[in-house]
């Protein structure tokens, strides 16, 4: 049956696309965290005005959350539609396999073109140069139509000069040019030769993201000094970490990520495109400046895996938000389902258009995360807790997928403390509330594919 979204869809104007059928726009915004959009009432700076707009007009997902937070297995998750126990991309490095069905695969089986233009992540990468930049035509994940990247843009890039990749491996460098308004430069070029055939585009930017051998955030020259004394989110205040130093650099890198969805909606605008075009903003993770462990993110913590996501065009402009926990997973059951195309079998997200059409009944509001490389670890995200269960280190834990046995380990009563400072893992009083949750968990771990493990209690417990 054709859900509203899906016949409103159908029924916009088809502009250059033809066949009737929605175009569809993915923007990635790296290491984003939520808490930058304006809309989200928990930041005063303004950073994000054409986000905010295009929240206003359309599907704000308040409680969007990351199924892992850190690259590449929360991209795979996102394309595939499945966990990591199924695409296998545990951990970054490890590439998608060639076989897996796909968000762009299944929209090109139903006439889409597919095209990406940015940091792709999901190439096998063997740590040698050979791997970080052209991606084999195999390992694209279905976006064989049109193709301007690197698999590892920033090993291959800094933010005023290097080079992305055509679909032949041939080198396009850049120089002069901010890296994002370049990526920008070329999604723009796409859109103004934009096929008749509908057509799905994912731009995928670096920013906001560190720039990894420096170690620190860097925006435009137009931003580099703008927020030197910017407003501190509350969950950084009271922890050490590298937020004193980076924070008025980070905002930069966010303004300058918003002025990339004014140029993008804009040149949709001009070609006739924007009244036939679903675009979506998100990010793969978030960022905590080193202040739950000793990088950015790979934490079961708000500031990691709380992303954005924002929904405009056809069947979306409804001036809505959507308070339900969603997931990267059900990315793309929904935009499948939106185009009017059958999402896989193999999928094991869910589309999320009844939460757009505030038919809640029957969803469950949860979501299952995973946490490997910094630990291997599993989280619950509940509307009011946040549960984590670790791995003991071992000599080999950096090669652990997944473990047969897990210790709890964090517990945050997000209603009484939604910053996440007071871990309650161990205590008496949220003894129940742990056990219910601990097989709440268990249950997700073995519906996602793996066995179900056993969960120790904590190893320190509170009176």
């Amino acid at each position: 049956m054709q859900t509203p979204i899906a016949a409103a869809a159908a029924q916009a104007l088809p502009g250059a696309a033809g066949a009737g059928r929605p175009n569809i726009l993915l923007v990635i915004s790296d290491q984003f965290r939520a808490d930058n959009l304006g809309c989200m009432g928990l930041n005063p700076m303004n950073l994000t005005p054409n986000l905010d707009r295009m929240a206003g007009q359309g599907v704000l997902f308040r409680s969007a959350i990351a199924n892992q937070p850190v690259c590449a297995p929360a991209r795979a998750t996102l394309f595939s539609g499945q966990y990591s126990e199924k695409h296998g991309v545990w951990r970054n490095g490890i590439g998608l396999k060639p076989e897996t069905i796909t968000l762009a695969s299944t929209l090109r089986q139903a006439g889409y073109a597919a095209a990406y233009v940015g940091k792709w992540h999901l190439a096998p990468n063997d740590r040698t140069k050979a791997t970080w930049g052209p991606v084999p035509r195999q390992n694209r994940g279905g976006f064989l139509d049109f193709w301007e990247g690197a698999n590892e843009l920033e090993l291959v890039s800094h933010p005023y000069e290097g080079e992305i990749f055509d679909g032949d491996g041939k080198p396009m460098p850049f120089s002069g040019i901010y890296r994002e308004d370049f990526l920008t430069s070329r999604a723009v070029r796409y859109l103004k030769n934009a096929p008749r055939q509908p057509f799905f585009l994912t731009v995928s930017y670096l920013n906001v993201h560190h720039q990894n051998d420096l170690d620190k955030f860097v925006p435009p020259k137009q931003y580099a000094d703008r927020y030197r004394n910017p407003f501190i989110p509350q969950d950084l205040r009271p922890l050490p970490g590298t937020w004193p130093s980076q924070l008025g650099d980070y905002y930069g890198c966010v303004a300058s990520m918003d002025d990339t969805i004014g140029t993008l909606w804009k040149t949709l605008e001009e070609q006739g495109l924007d009244k036939n075009t679903i675009v979506m903003f998100m990010s793969d993770h978030g960022c905590h400046f080193k202040t739950r462990n000793t990088e950015y993110k790979r934490s079961p913590h708000e500031s990691s895996i709380h992303i954005p996501l924002i929904v405009r065009g056809p069947g979306f402009n409804r001036r809505v938000e959507v308070p339900e926990l969603v997931s990267q997973i059900d990315i793309a059951p929904t935009l499948l389902q939106a185009a009017g195309v059958p999402v896989p079998p193999s999928m094991q997200g869910h589309s999320f258009l009844p939460l757009v059409e505030r038919r809640t009944e029957g969803w469950r509001n949860e979501v299952y995360s995973q946490m490997t490389e910094f630990m291997t670890g599993r989280i619950l995200r509940t509307p009011q807790w946040t549960y984590a269960v670790a791995a003991p280190k071992t000599p080999e834990w950096t090669h652990r997928r997944a473990a047969e046995r897990y210790a709890e380990y964090l517990l945050y009563d997000l209603y009484a403390d939604p910053f996440q400072h007071v871990n309650l893992a161990g205590y008496t009083q949220t003894k129940a509330v742990a056990e219910q949750l601990r097989e709440r968990l268990r249950n997700r771990i073995a519906e996602a594919g793996d066995p179900r493990p056993a969960i120790d209690p904590p190893y320190f417990p509170y009176a």
